[in-house]
């Protein structure tokens, strides 16, 4: 598809666009920061609901799980009964769920509760971008917008973590989910009078064996990924679980190619610049959440920062995507999107660099931060690309691929970088080495399974031992994601057309 060539005329745009823009903003601002919120509080939880290991790590799952399963369908079910229907739907939904935590009682309430919010979060996620390409016909308005959206994104993960501390200084684990409940009370009011509905105005017959498979596929993916990060690639769940994944995914997948009205359209993939904004948001996801979930800990373990201030320290990295995602589109104009969609990537794989480049103290993990919140600017310019190679009526699949690419990219990096960055620390702390330091048995093997493990034990030469043996990791790991950004950068640059032009690509 030619994004310059000659159209019909464009729609005229909503009166009221950048006033919805600014409620579909809020609504991701708030989904992605009581993400972040969740980490600051599991301690508090787990402090007063005594959860097993099990059940610990369920309540952080739960919510990926339901979110990665949901998401095509919600997004094929909007097309159908309506985009701003679904929004509103969702919001309802987060906020009921958030609030129905003050019964919340036991560790399974929680979980359960968690995954209710996931059905919440997957109405929202996709119906945000698909409005925002019913709002902004104009290819132009429509980068800009999305600059705004991804500049949201960065700003709710970095509050998160502040809010949630200073809400847990002053109140139960509670509060970081019932905070939750005015904002869409709010949202919900203005969405009804200010967001347009939209919807497919062909949408064909709901495929219910595609949907069903999307959800049962994309589970046990996710899951897959995880069990694998936490027990290796030869753990019987995991094997089982990618199976399932496999067979399920291959026969949606042609069964989608197949249908002229599929659930998800994946024919879109042929469409060089939407592919490389898929693979934009699937790379820089992966990365991110690797490298970001150790440096969080470092900060914490060895440099014994607290939450509250830990989160105050990551700052420069939000600070840095506020200002670079809304201009992303203004430079993509003068210099060209290829330039600015490979350039980001190779600009936030300088700040994982930089990680391994460098003695590690917190100036030069500001510099790290900085680049990296500059090069997510990008971030806006790979969704105008997936938008813009869409037509209107498949806004849901296209938003439905771009929010899979970062649930993917995120369970990808935890397993992968967090898998890389654990081997790098066993390797560190040799069972010889932990012996003549008086460790061993039990003791030695929770020392070499996390940092905090073993700082648990009263020695204090395992403890400056290990704390060095984690910051390699992280150095390492920077190395790793940064290879990984620049690989990903060439990709984009052959992908991306030459001479795509975001600002004509109206439909």
């Amino acid at each position: 598809m030619t994004l310059t060539e000659n159209r019909p005329a464009i729609t005229p745009p909503h009166p009221r666009r950048w006033l919805g823009l600014a409620v579909l903003s809020a609504s991701l601002l708030l989904v992605v920061m009581d993400i972040t919120i969740l980490n600051v509080a599991l301690p508090a939880i787990a402090a007063e609901l005594r959860p097993d290991s099990v059940s610990l790590l369920w309540m952080v799952d739960v919510y990926a799980l339901v979110v990665a399963g949901l998401l095509v369908t919600v997004s094929a079910l909007a097309d159908r009964w309506g985009r701003r229907r679904m929004l509103l739907t969702g919001f309802a939904v987060f906020g009921a769920a958030s609030a129905a935590v003050v019964w919340a009682d036991s560790p399974g309430e929680v979980i359960a509760l968690r995954a209710l919010l996931g059905v919440g979060g997957a109405m929202i996620m996709p119906s945000t971008l698909s409005l925002i390409r019913t709002l902004f016909p104009d290819g132009r308005e429509r980068a800009t917008a999305l600059g705004v959206w991804a500049a949201m994104a960065a700003v709710g993960g970095a509050l998160g973590p502040i809010l949630g501390g200073l809400l847990l200084e002053h109140f139960s684990w509670h509060a970081a989910f019932l905070v939750n409940v005015p904002v869409m009370a709010v949202a919900i009011a203005a969405g009804l009078v200010l967001l347009p509905e939209s919807r497919n105005p062909r949408p064909g017959r709901l495929d219910l064996l595609a949907a069903l498979l999307s959800m049962a596929g994309m589970t046990a993916l996710i899951f897959a990924i995880k069990q694998v990060g936490k027990h290796g690639v030869t753990d019987p769940a995991a094997l089982a679980a990618l199976a399932v994944a496999a067979a399920a995914l291959g026969w949606f997948a042609a069964r989608c190619l197949r249908r002229p009205e599929p659930l998800l359209e994946l024919r879109l993939f042929r469409t060089p610049s939407f592919t490389a904004g898929a693979v934009t948001a699937l790379i820089t996801e992966l990365a991110m959440a690797g490298v970001m979930l150790l440096m969080a800990q470092w900060m914490q373990l060895v440099k014994g920062y607290g939450p509250l201030e830990t989160g105050l320290r990551l700052l420069p990295l939000a600070l840095a995507a506020v200002v670079a995602s809304p201009l992303a589109p203004a430079l993509a104009a003068r210099i060209g999107a290829r330039t600015v969609l490979a350039g980001g990537l190779a600009v936030t794989a300088g700040g994982f660099l930089v990680l391994a480049a460098a003695p590690l103290e917190y100036p030069v993990v500001v510099a790290s931060l900085a680049l990296i919140g500059l090069g997510m600017g990008s971030l806006s310019i790979a969704s105008a690309a997936i938008m813009a190679g869409a037509p209107p009526e498949k806004a849901g699949s296209a938003a439905a691929i771009e929010e899979t690419g970062y649930e993917l990219g995120g369970a990808l990096g935890v397993a992968i970088l967090g898998s890389l960055a654990a081997a790098v620390y066993r390797a560190a702390l040799p069972l010889g080495t932990l012996a003549a330091l008086g460790v061993t048995g039990a003791a030695a093997g929770s020392a070499r399974e996390s940092l905090a493990g073993a700082l648990e034990l009263p020695v204090p030469a395992l403890a400056a031992r290990a704390q060095a043996a984690f910051t390699d990791s992280l150095a390492l790991t920077g190395l790793a994601g940064g290879a990984l950004m620049l690989a990903a950068a060439a990709a984009v640059w052959f992908l991306t057309p030459r001479t795509l032009d975001l600002s004509a690509a109206s439909h």
